[in-house]
C-alpha cells in the first residue's frame, strides 16, 4: 500500500467532506424556524490507514448543538405551553451563512487542486508520448 495518497485523492476527500458539511448547513437554514430544531454540526476526522495518517479527511459523526433552545413567546402557537412559550430553534442564520461561505470556498480550493493535478498528469502523459 502506498505511504501517501495522491493529490487527487486528497482533494476528493476534502470535497466530499465539505459537501457533507454544506448539506447539514442547508438543513439548518431550512429548519431555522422549526420549533424545537437543534442545529446540526459536523466535524472532520483525519483518515488513518493501518494506524498511520493518510492526510485525507472525512466527515465525522453528526452532532447536535447543545446550546439551550430559546423560549419564544407566542400564546397563539399550537406548541405553546400554559405560559404561552414554546421551544424555538437554536440556528443562527448569520453563523450558518458564514459557515456556508467557508465550506464553499474550501470546496472550490479542493476542486482547483483536483483540476491542477489532473492537468499535470495529462501534461506528463503528453511528454511521455513524445
Amino acid at each position: 500500500m502506498a505511504d501517501s495518497l495522491s493529490a487527487t485523492e486528497l482533494a476528493v476527500s476534502g470535497m466530499k467532506s465539505q459537501s457533507v458539511r454544506l448539506r447539514h448547513i442547508s438543513e439548518n437554514i431550512a429548519n431555522a424556524d422549526t420549533p424545537g430544531y437543534r442545529r446540526k454540526v459536523v466535524a472532520f476526522q483525519e483518515q488513518v490507514d493501518f494506524g498511520r495518517p493518510t492526510g485525507a479527511v472525512a466527515a465525522g459523526p453528526t452532532r447536535f448543538d447543545r446550546r439551550e433552545l430559546p423560549r419564544v413567546f407566542d400564546p397563539a402557537h399550537p406548541m405553546a405551553d400554559d405560559e404561552g412559550y414554546y421551544a424555538g430553534s437554536n440556528v443562527d442564520l448569520v453563523i450558518e451563512i458564514a459557515d456556508a461561505k467557508e465550506a464553499s470556498r474550501s470546496y472550490e480550493a479542493n476542486l482547483r487542486v483536483f483540476e491542477q493535478s489532473r492537468q499535470m498528469g495529462s501534461a506528463l502523459l503528453d511528454l511521455i508520448r513524445r
